[in-house]
């Protein structure tokens, strides 16, 4: 079960309407021509095919008996540092650590992303940080409303945690189901762990902000489409992006709160800034570090091709089951999360689909 999945929620979309792809329906004649002579063969080919990124091994070693993460900052810029979760899903042999947080020592004070999924993660990711530098941490920034993302804020109580406000209502509503489904993945690794949102709510109303801290320029900049708020985090400075979960790299895009063409729209945006020079390297939530678009590219081309199987497998009137039986392309098959992922998004989303076809023209069979 996903730590995060929340109930469906809303009625169903006025006719024509495309459920969580939010744009207008596709053509239906030509979705039944294209898909009923080719078959799935059709959905391979949807969307652009994103380069691969290496994975590198997970350098943390869990220890469960100690409950000791393990966690090892490593440095991908000039006072930039970033602590890797496994690219994987939640195990209790990785302590549930999936997720990457990082941390800027700006020479004027450390800003930290993200506290991942535990009271103790939070405690360890604070001792790691200390590790490195003295200077006083001034801000803890969270991405989104996932567990991962802020469980671990009991480690921060003296400090600042700041998120969208969309984010912290999300963390406020759905905390307590995020804990049941945490300690139930997790076991031991949540010892202690209360949901505790983040105390200072963004108004995105004053975003994209700009802060000048120390040696660093960063950029808070609000998207949407992994959910209702997206938090990005650039410093301009040595040209790092935290992308928060509207990149994942070689790894299954979680959609509990997706609105999937807002999110593709975020990916353009992002795939812009990239462009124009913003930003270089690109630190997912999940996934590796890197450089340049494959990230974005690699969520992007699984977005439209889900989104694709969906629509096209309602109009041909699969049922659930039988959608979840159809291959994946080769190019998604290895990545980490794999098909535990792609089978929460089919059963949350797939009858949302089911229920506009039935609504319009019954497809050809």
């Amino acid at each position: 079960m996903s730590p995060h999945a929340p109930p469906l929620r809303g009625s169903l979309p006025p006719k024509g309407a495309d459920p969580a792809w939010g744009g207008p329906a596709p053509d239906r004649r030509s979705v039944r021509v294209k898909c009923l002579l080719a078959g799935v063969l059709c959905l391979a080919a949807v969307g652009a095919t994103a380069q691969n990124v290496p994975v590198p091994p997970f350098a943390s070693k869990p220890d469960l008996a100690r409950l000791d993460y393990d966690l090892k900052p490593r440095q991908i810029a000039p006072g930039t540092w970033v602590i890797e979760g496994e690219v994987a899903d939640f195990t209790r042999a990785n302590g549930c650590n999936i997720i990457n947080t990082g941390f800027i020592d700006t020479g004027a004070g450390v800003v930290v992303v993200n506290t991942g999924p535990s009271r103790l993660y939070g405690e360890q990711q604070r001792r790691a940080i200390e590790r490195i530098t003295k200077a006083p941490v001034l801000r803890v920034v969270e991405l989104n409303l996932h567990p991962d993302y802020f469980f671990g804020n009991q480690a921060w109580a003296d400090r600042p945690t700041q998120a969208l406000a969309g984010s912290v209502a999300g963390m406020q509503a759905e905390g307590g189901a995020y804990a049941d489904n945490l300690y139930r993945l997790c076991g031991d690794w949540m010892r202690g762990t209360e949901s505790t949102p983040a105390r200072e709510a963004i108004d995105p109303k004053t975003l994209p902000q700009v802060l000048q801290i120390g040696g660093h320029r960063l950029e808070l900049r609000r998207l949407e489409g992994h959910t209702a708020d997206d938090l990005v985090l650039i410093d301009h400075t040595t040209g790092v992006l935290f992308a928060g979960g509207v990149v994942f790299t070689e790894r299954v895009p979680t959609t509990p709160h997706a609105h999937f063409a807002r999110w593709v729209s975020s990916l353009d945006t992002l795939a812009q800034w990239q462009a124009a020079g913003q930003f270089r390297t690109v630190v997912p939530s999940h996934g590796p570090v890197h450089t340049g678009g494959a990230g974005i590219a690699q969520t992007r081309d699984w977005l439209q091709w889900l989104t694709g199987l969906m629509s096209s497998s309602a109009e041909r009137g699969l049922d659930l089951g039988e959608v979840l039986r159809l291959p994946v392309p080769e190019r998604f098959a290895r990545w980490a999360a794999q098909p535990a992922e792609l089978h929460r998004s089919l059963t949350q989303w797939y009858p949302r689909y089911e229920q506009r076809a039935l609504a319009g023209t019954p497809a050809a069979r």
